[in-house]
């Protein structure tokens, strides 16, 4: 029989135990052992069956084991501490409040379809969730003021399993939010907190807010599933990543405006400050640039503006990170359906002409696609600071969106870089943390630029043995899953002997694991199968490989890649050597990075946006052997690992994979191998512990996301907040930007570079020279205020093309009737060999954040 209502009856514990509900309440136990280890000396065995979740813990422990603990002073001492440490935590004074300066952000807004914060709370299906996690749990280490934003799934992303032939199959187990570490919002009076949004195909869409507190940062969480809701309504937030296309928007509705909705309830019910800035984690929750613009123009809180001016103080405090490089990685919608959304009497941000919306998403520059909106372009054009997530990815992004500023060259999109980083007390080895603070590291605080030298004072004997603790563990782990999942495939016990002596912890260990797409190529390792057996099968140096991933479930082609791998693996030659892992999350996650001695990663490159899993494994000791592709590319010195070489250029798939499988083959048999198994008289491999070292050393400090967090905090949500308050104050800025922009793209065509003229040096300089360089210069109605005049100097490629270029201000040496104008500059010229010059005018401002911004310029004719 099946229930016909269901509740959660939570558990009374003692006075003196309450503090346990105040540990498991905040997230910060998912990266904190000490916190852990209260919870797991309740009950060890029954800590694992819950797979390490407190909040189940706490429902499932007897009631006479709570007896016994309110009795036991030394589990009383421990929760005590615990408790402590999360205090000392939230009120403590951390980085944001010594060195952010007194302008910095007071609050900041972080949206994200996803979050990858525990296993526990399974919101994420990747890296950007992952990502975004890690970004709120590094901004709280750091004490940086963040609200996280985002929807509460109610199966969340799918669980993985395999069939007996090795095909992925899905299941979407439902969450009960009364069993995860989540509160409810409430109003004064107790009832719950809403937001609402009016749709075109019935009564308003209704979302009750959930909060998860990461740390010091709170997480608001909107959940459609409420009783007052149609079906279709309490539907909009079942699964992460399904549905059809219009289900997709109206998540993306309620992730945007909605959020920007519940942002304002926490405010008015916490006594929050309101966030500064808005920083768009990937185009889902472009919408609340819109929101933002309603409340303008409707004048809440404060005067009504027009739409121009609304869109300048939405733009001024609004910071847009991609995180695709490929373009079919971004959400698109028809025009018709946003027209249908944003155009009848029940629009979602009532007051924003729909006109006005479909030019914010409108694909109307060179190769871009009619009728499509593209949530990513709306995000470009809705927030003033954008960025990629490597430089890399950076490059690639100012050429994917180039349309956007079609007079500037790719170097000048306004489309910056901030490597993407990784939350360190999540992913480091507990062991591995216990050895620091072994050495006097501090561990938990929040500047761990001085942990990274320590690892000199490790002895290779004892950095050796840890690395095969750490293996170990992981083929324990593994030996573990392989059991599971093949029962679960329909193996007999009779079948599943061989899992005893699966893997082995003394032999080297690679490691691959990340979503299944097509560019990530799963496969590329078997497209010469027989040579990768006789790497795992060598007498001498063996090889054994540990893989994991997930594909999209409407994704055939990575289900196969899967189903090919897993049929390789199942072949009884070889098993013992390579294990597929089904289910890949975070809870697989943390013993494989540990454990392994390599990471291989090779997309096809470039369309690793960034690939953070190589940074868990780093910090762990273990070596990447990757494509130079996503953060690999800027950070590999040919010491810290190995570059797999990519055979860029080759039209041919075929043959590229080709090249670049037997590359990685060569690499492994001739390079990798043989450094791992070359041992010293004490069985330590000397040369290899010194790589190790080195990787600690040169990639620590870089991949940790207090790294990743302070450069946006230094680069984006500072200066954000600066302009915003320039305009915001009184609005008299933003009105006075707005107008401005329309005087300057009216008049610009009026604007000409009539003639350049240069002085001081013949055609064989020398360096050091100075080039005096005269620019006349017509304005048409603008005044030489309004513009920029600038010298664009470089290296002449073979089209005359420039390369490596600088810019030299110009300013006006004589004034002529008609508006025209004399501009002189001298550039120094301090570099042989080729140097080329020309002359542009472009838009100028001090609200402006980049010169391409308006992207109009002026060249000579």
């Amino acid at each position: 029989m099946r229930a016909i209502r269901r509740l959660t009856v939570r558990p009374v514990l003692p006075e003196s135990l309450a503090g346990l509900t105040t540990l498991a309440g905040n997230l910060r136990w998912s990266w904190h052992p000490e916190t852990q280890d209260v919870f797991s000396s309740i009950d060890p065995e029954l800590w694992e069956e819950v797979n390490r979740d407190p909040v189940r813990l706490l429902g499932a422990v007897p009631r006479e084991r709570y007896d016994e603990l309110a009795a036991d002073e030394g589990f009383l001492a421990g929760l005590r501490a615990a408790e402590q440490s999360l205090q000392d935590y939230l009120t403590g004074e951390r980085w944001y409040a010594r060195r952010a300066g007194a302008d910095a952000p007071r609050s900041i807004a972080y949206f994200s379809p996803e979050y990858g914060i525990t296993a526990v709370l399974p919101q994420y299906s990747g890296g950007l969730g992952i990502l975004a996690g890690d970004h709120l749990k590094a901004a709280s280490d750091l004490g940086i003021p963040v609200v996280g934003v985002g929807l509460l799934y109610r199966h969340g992303y799918f669980k993985q399993s395999l069939s007996r032939e090795g095909w992925q199959q899905e299941t979407y187990p439902v969450l009960d939010p009364d069993e995860l570490p989540l509160s409810v919002l409430r109003e004064a009076d107790g009832s719950r907190a809403m937001v609402s949004i009016d749709l075109p195909d019935g009564p308003a869409l209704l979302a009750r807010i959930f909060v998860a507190h990461v740390g010091r940062v709170p997480l608001l969480l909107l959940d459609s599933d409420v009783e007052e809701n149609s079906q279709h309504y309490r539907d909009v937030t079942d699964r992460l990543y399904g549905g059809t296309s219009e289900h997709r928007l109206r998540q993306e509705l309620l992730l945007g405006v909605g959020g920007v909705r519940a942002l304002r309830a926490y405010s008015r019910i916490t006594g929050a400050p309101e966030p500064e800035v808005f920083h768009t984690n990937e185009g889902h929750a472009g919408f609340l640039g819109i929101e933002r613009i309603r409340e303008l123009t409707v004048g809440e809180g404060g005067p009504a503006l027009d739409f121009d001016t609304a869109l300048e103080v939405s733009r001024a405090g609004t910071v847009f990170t991609t995180h695709t490089p490929v373009p079919a990685g971004i959400d698109r919608f028809p025009c018709e359906l946003i027209e249908q959304y944003f155009g009848g009497g029940s629009s979602p941000t009532p007051g924003v002409p729909v006109d006005r919306v479909l030019a914010l998403g409108a694909e109307d520059y060179e190769g871009g696609e009619a009728g499509c909106f593209n949530m990513a372009v709306m995000g470009f054009r809705l927030a003033q600071r954008a960025n990629g997530v490597s430089q890399l990815h950076g490059h690639v992004s100012r050429g994917m969106f180039n349309g956007l500023w079609p007079a500037f060259d790719e170097a000048e999109v306004p489309i910056g870089s901030i490597t993407n980083g990784v939350h360190g007390p999540t992913w480091i080895a507990r062991e591995v943390v216990d050895l620091a603070r072994s050495l006097g590291a501090d561990i938990d605080g929040d500047d761990t630029d001085a942990l990274w030298p320590l690892v000199d004072k490790v002895d290779g004997r004892e950095l050796w043995d840890l690395k095969r603790q750490l293996r170990s563990r992981l083929v324990d782990d593994a030996r573990a899953r392989l059991a599971r999942s093949s029962a679960k495939r329909g193996f007999a016990p009779a079948e599943l002997g061989w899992i005893e002596t699966a893997l082995d912890p003394d032999v080297l260990t690679i490691g691959f694991a990340r979503r299944v797409p097509t560019y990530k190529r799963l496969t590329l390792m078997l497209r010469d199968p027989e040579r990768l057996k006789r790497l795992l099968l060598h007498p001498e140096r063996p090889i054994q490989l540990v893989i994991a991933g997930k594909s999209h479930p409407a994704d055939e082609t990575g289900k196969r890649l899967i189903q090919q791998m897993v049929q390789f693996a199942d072949d009884p030659e070889i098993r013992h050597r390579i294990a597929f892992l089904p289910n890949y999350d975070i809870a697989m996650a943390q013993p494989l990075y540990p454990g392994c001695d390599v990471w291989l990663n090779n997309p096809l490159r470039p369309y690793e946006a960034c690939g953070t899993s190589g940074m868990k494994a780093a910090l762990n000791g273990a070596l990447n052997l990757s494509i130079l592709d996503g953060w690999w590319d800027e950070w590999y010195d040919g010491g810290n690992g190995w570059a797999i070489p990519s055979a860029d250029g080759i039209e041919d798939p075929e043959r590229r994979d080709d090249l670049e499988a037997t590359a990685l083959y060569d690499l492994i048999e001739n390079e990798v191998a043989p450094r791992f198994y070359d041992v010293d008289g004490e069985g330590v491999p000397t040369r290899w512990i010194e790589m190790v070292r080195h990787t600690l050393k040169s990639l620590g400090p870089k991949v940790l996301a207090t790294r990743q967090v302070r450069d946006y905090v230094r680069e984006l949500y500072a200066p954000a907040a600066e302009t915003s308050r320039i305009l915001n104050s009184d609005y008299h800025g933003a009105r006075e930007l707005s107008r401005w922009k329309r005087k300057v793209r009216a008049g610009w065509e009026g604007v000409r570079v009539e003639h350049v003229e240069s002085e001081g040096v013949s055609e064989t300089a020398e360096v050091g020279g100075t080039l005096r360089v005269h620019a006349y210069v017509a304005l048409g109605d603008l005044s030489a205020d309004d513009v920029a005049v600038q010298v664009v100097h470089g290296r002449p490629g073979a089209e005359d093309e420039l390369r490596d270029v600088a810019t030299t201000p110009m300013a006006v040496g004589e004034s002529y009737e008609g508006n025209r104008h004399r501009f002189d500059a001298d550039v120094v010229l301090d570099h042989a060999g080729g140097f080329g010059y020309t002359v542009r005018v472009v838009p100028h401002n001090v609200a402006l954040a980049s010169v391409a911004e308006l992207g109009l310029v002026a060249l000579p004719r």
